[in-house]
């Protein structure tokens, strides 16, 4: 049977979502999937939003339902859950509907109190069949301090990943597809949320937004549609005839003092609903009573003031009915950004000696008064203050003087929450939890006493660990340097920065900002009289500098690695301590030359001996990189890939919660990658690089499908490589257009894609951004050069084959100089050159899958050898190369229609049908 897809739900969410309707564990599925247990339990979380169900038993129901061929419920992830009727708006409905259908960016317009949230939930719920890509309904009233992009990540299950920002992640998420994002309450953030809308409705044309705030965007393209009040002699009265008989299911009362009591509350309805909630306890003489005097102190002119001050009017009178106890918590509870759990109201706000039974009834008391909602999920309450009523709340903490003592016990609250979530890192639970609760862990740290402390810290440095695992990289990043900056100690700090420095390598900066925060962690550590610290520090710059060169803004000048090298050293002076002795001996064989990217064999051997005694994985994959580059400079692909295989089997020892880990995490990868593309080995090399698309840090998706393009294309995939062609180029333009040599290959291999397929614009296109991302051109072999050369091949142009030729034996250091050389010493045998003998046997030196099945065909052709042509065969079989293979049947006249059959299924257009 297949899953029906939830509304957005990834292919491989998909996957998952079987596995648990099977009741696998989180292990088992990461087993059969070959993937993370970190990244099924992203999944997981992802699939709970989608779902907008509890837990991991109600998605592993779903599953089973759906397999069964029972329809399975789709919700806006966010969406609100209804807790009262919805009364009135027909109008107001039908009219934003009509826009939105319209419009791409809808603003709902209104004072506070006049129901916008309410009725963007009702379109919300209603537009939904005609987005079935889905899309989030976004809560911005706790999102303070800009952080609009992680509450909208957070409601669509998205994270990010190397060279790929959260914007980006969403604007991904989102794509081309009709998809509705609801951004409930900007006023506070409007900054933010409207160059923000810009960028989705920019690079998203298939998706709308709703928002509702008290004033525009300003965003160009805005269909700002007001929201008044209720109409009065209808929709308000029975807004409160409805509210007043939940609260009291016996309520009747004169119609005329409730069309009279609506009138007076401007048919605003929040304070007609506080008012209703009051029916129960003061009958209708004595709410009309009441209400009468408190209006009085207000009255004056008419309009959208007015009704605001009848709101705040409302508000106070509601909160001056409140017993002592009552209003003690009701203002203790504005210092919560965010909807808060029972146990969080009495551990940060209630008063001393309360028990926990005592809070609940206070709550639900404020609950019935509608000062409070409430949010039952699963038999878990969670209960939050309204923006207006939040904002009035505040004013009265203030007056009372509580604020800084609360506020306080508020930051306490927090830290400890947060040191008690990093120990459940390895379940699917604290996914959740802090995604409730980050807010309210961001607002604590944001208005902690300046300067070093102990709670701020602590708080900071759990909440920078919790944001780099839930994958919010750039906050991990800024929460690392706050921690640093309030550490009571230097040597606190230092750990701090140095943590910062891996979170800066998982981002995607291998180079500038890495070293200097682990400068300024060395020179903490310095302070601190840690001076293993200080060495490990200092050690690690210099390996960045020589590793990752590419990422600086100027080159460090070698002299100066040098000093800070032995400057290390000199701090390790007399250090038993294995790890800083590792460290050291990896940065002694990175900065053993002044070559960029090159590594000392025989110290690269020292140190792998030297981080094998640390038995520490990330210690040991670092070393193993340096051996593997002085293996790349010396042209042993083999050897290279043997070291690759042996840093990927380290890579489940590795912490994923870890930001130590980061580095070698993302890098093994990558350079896994390149290895079995450097040995040929196209099977291996999609595999790598589906494993990078499916890991929660290492695959951003730009990176992850160019990682794929390549060998997909090499192995006669076309179409697949077609369809991730845009992705991969579109990500990359989103990502600010970096210069990276890892973009290019791909990039050429789509033009080979168009080149063989007789389309000779999209292949100039292709071709000149495989240019485009390297600046220009180098005047050495690259991709490019073999692109060009396999062309002239398929095509017999060999007008300019000697150039060429040239160019592709002008090899450098890296994975592509074997199918260059194998690409330009055929094309040598086809143009007839002199020399063609002499450079096939170069070519054939090298130590590569393809480049052997390539020479082979080459060899056939200069020798007219049929069983060199029949290896070539087996050769490209082996390695699943689908397009090469059909080429080399060409060569064989018994074989021959079957090459065309086959290169006529690839699209491939026939050297003989050019024009």
């Amino acid at each position: 049977m297949t899953v029906v897809h939830p509304a957005g739900a990834s292919k491989r969410e998909i996957e998952v979502l079987v596995m648990l309707g099977a009741r696998l564990s989180n292990a088992d599925i990461a087993g059969r999937l070959h993937i993370s247990v970190r990244t099924v339990e992203h999944h997981v979380s992802a699939l709970l939003r989608k779902f907008g169900v509890a837990d991991r038993r109600a998605l592993a129901e779903l599953a089973v339902q759906a397999q069964a061929g029972a329809p399975v419920p789709r919700r806006l992830p966010g969406l609100p859950p209804a807790l009262t009727t919805f009364i009135g708006r027909s109008a107001e409905r039908e009219h934003l509907m009509e826009t939105l259908r319209g419009a791409r960016l809808v603003t709902l317009v209104g004072p506070g109190g006049m129901g916008k949230t309410r009725l963007a939930g009702q379109i919300a719920g209603a537009a939904g069949p005609s987005f079935p890509s889905g899309g989030a309904f976004v809560d911005l009233v706790p999102a303070r301090g800009g952080y609009v992009a992680q509450a909208v990540a957070t409601a669509l299950g998205v994270s990010e990943r190397p060279q790929q920002s959260l914007e980006d992640a969403v604007v991904e998420r989102l794509g081309e597809s009709r998809s509705l994002l609801v951004l409930d309450n900007c006023e506070h953030v409007i900054d933010v949320v409207a160059p923000f809308a810009e960028r989705v409705l920019a690079a998203c044309p298939g998706t709308r937004i709703l928002a509702t705030s008290r004033e525009r965007l300003g965003v160009r393209g805005e269909r700002a549609v007001p929201l008044g009040p209720l109409p009065l002699a209808s929709d308000a009265e029975r807004l409160f005839i409805d509210r007043a008989t939940a609260a009291d299911p016996g309520f009747e009362a004169d119609p005329v003092l409730i069309a009279k009591l609506c009138a007076q509350l401007d048919g605003m309805p929040l304070a007609i609903e506080l008012a209703a909630a009051r029916s129960a306890t003061l009958g209708e003489d004595g709410l009309m009573a009441a209400l009468d005097d408190q209006l009085r102190l207000v009255a004056g002119g008419r309009g959208a003031d007015e009704r605001h001050r009848s709101l705040r009017a409302v508000i106070g009178w509601s909160h001056d009915l409140l017993d002592d106890e009552e209003q003690a918590l009701f203002r203790r509870l504005a210092v919560f950004a965010g909807a808060f759990n029972l146990t969080a109201a009495a551990a940060a706000v209630s008063p001393a000696g309360s028990t926990r039974g005592a809070v609940a009834d206070v709550l639900g008391r404020l609950a019935d008064k509608s000062l409070v909602s409430v949010h039952r999920r699963v038999g878990a309450a969670r209960w939050r203050l309204l923006q207006t009523v939040r904002a009035f709340a505040i004013e009265r903490l203030d007056i009372s003087g509580e604020r800084p003592e609360i506020q306080d016990r508020h930051l306490r609250w927090a830290a400890d929450v947060a040191t008690e979530l990093e120990t459940r890192l390895d379940g699917d639970e604290w996914y959740e939890e802090f995604d409730g609760v980050a807010d309210d862990l961001r607002a604590a740290l944001a208005v902690a006493p300046e300067g070093p402390g102990e709670l701020p810290h602590r708080l900071a440095q759990a909440l920078a660990h919790l944001a780099y695992t839930r994958r919010f990289l750039m906050e991990s990043l800024g929460h690392y340097r706050t921690s640093a900056e309030r550490a009571p100690a230097p040597g606190e700090a230092a750990a701090d920065l140095y943590a910062a420095s891996a979170v800066s390598h998982a981002i995607g900066d291998d180079g500038q900002r890495p070293f200097d925060l682990l400068l300024a962690a060395a020179q903490r550590a310095r302070a601190a009289g840690d001076r293993g610290a200080t060495a490990t520090a200092l050690a690690q710059a210099v390996t960045t500098a020589r590793r990752h060169p590419a990422g600086f803004t100027a080159e460090v000048p070698y002299e100066r690695l040098r000093d800070l090298l032995d400057e290390a050293a000199s701090a390790a002076d007399g250090s038993n301590d294995a790890v800083v002795a590792a460290r050291l001996a990896e940065a002694a064989a990175w900065a053993a030359t002044s070559d960029r990217y090159e590594a000392d064999p025989a110290l690269a051997e020292a140190a792998v001996a030297a981080a094998r005694a640390t038995g520490d994985p990330v210690l040991i994959s670092a070393a193993l990189d340096a051996m593997a580059t002085a293996d790349i400079v010396a042209g042993r692909g083999a050897d290279v890939r043997r070291i690759m295989d042996e840093r990927l089997t380290l890579l489940p020892a590795m912490s994923r919660h870890d930001p130590n880990a980061a580095p070698e995490i993302v890098d093994t990868y990558r350079m896994a990658h390149l290895a079995a593309l450097g040995v040929g080995d196209l099977p291996a090399a999609l595999s790598i690089g589906q494993r990078t698309m499916d890991d929660d840090l290492a695959g951003s998706s730009y990176h992850s499908a160019a990682l794929l393009i390549t060998p997909l294309v090499l192995s006669g995939r076309f179409d697949e490589a077609l369809r991730m062609a845009g992705t991969a180029w579109e990500g990359w333009r989103r990502a600010g257009r970096p210069r990276t040599g890892t973009m290019s290959p791909p990039m050429a291999a789509v033009a080979l894609v168009h080149g063989l397929r007789g389309d000779d614009d999209a292949y100039a296109l292709w071709r000149s951004r495989a240019i485009e991302v390297i600046g220009e051109l180098p005047p050495h072999s690259t991709f490019v050069s073999m692109v060009d050369a396999r062309l002239a091949v398929h095509a017999g142009r060999v007008e300019d084959a000697a150039a060429l030729v040239r160019l592709t034996f002008n090899g450098t250091r890296s994975w592509s100089p074997p199918y260059s050389r194998a690409a330009g010493a055929e094309l040598a045998v086809v143009a007839g050159l002199p020399d063609a003998p002499e450079l096939l046997s170069a070519a054939e030196r090298q130590e590569s899958a393809w480049a052997a099945a390539c020479t082979a065909r080459a060899r056939g052709r200069l020798d007219g050898d049929t069983a060199a042509l029949t290896a070539a065969v087996a050769g490209w079989e082996h390695i699943g190369a689908r397009f090469e293979r059909a080429s080399t049947l060409l060569l064989l006249p018994d074989r021959a229609a079957e090459g065309r059959r086959e290169l006529g299924a690839l699209g491939v257009e026939l050297p003989a049908q050019r024009v």
